[in-house]
């Protein structure tokens, strides 16, 4: 059973940073694509960012590159997200994903990836 464990959202000021964590268990994770998805309130859930599984390539939204940063460690089966300069409109529930391999050209759609976990609150003050 896959299982992805978001955490390391909270409620910080804008400007501020968090570093956000997804723990997966139940699949090879370093033969996935792995993303970071958002859903802001009253918005459709969007793309923020990918990794590939090797070497680590890495792809951002517009919106977000030069200030979030993805990672991954597939030592300990996790992928982070660091963001940096945070703003109001970043408030949003952050859902990580994981695309099976081969479909990197997709890497952008929700609709391309296989599991998703819970997803962790993520809440900018102005």
């Amino acid at each position: 059973q896959v299982q992805l464990v978001e955490s390391g959202g909270g409620l910080v000021q804008a400007g501020g940073s968090l570093r956000l964590s997804c723990a997966a268990s139940g699949l090879t994770f370093s033969r996935y694509t792995m993303g970071w998805f958002r859903q802001a309130p009253g918005k459709e859930r969007e793309f923020v960012a990918a990794i590939s599984w090797s070497p680590g390539n890495t792809y951002y939204a517009d919106s977000v590159k030069g200030r979030f940063t993805i990672s991954r460690d597939n030592a300990k089966n996790t992928v982070f997200l660091q963001v940096n300069s945070l703003k109001p409109e970043d408030t949003a529930v952050y859902y990580c994903a994981a695309q099976p391999p081969l479909r990197w050209r997709t890497r952008s759609k929700e609709e391309e990836y296989d599991y998703w976990g819970q997803g962790t609150q993520v809440t900018i003050s102005s």
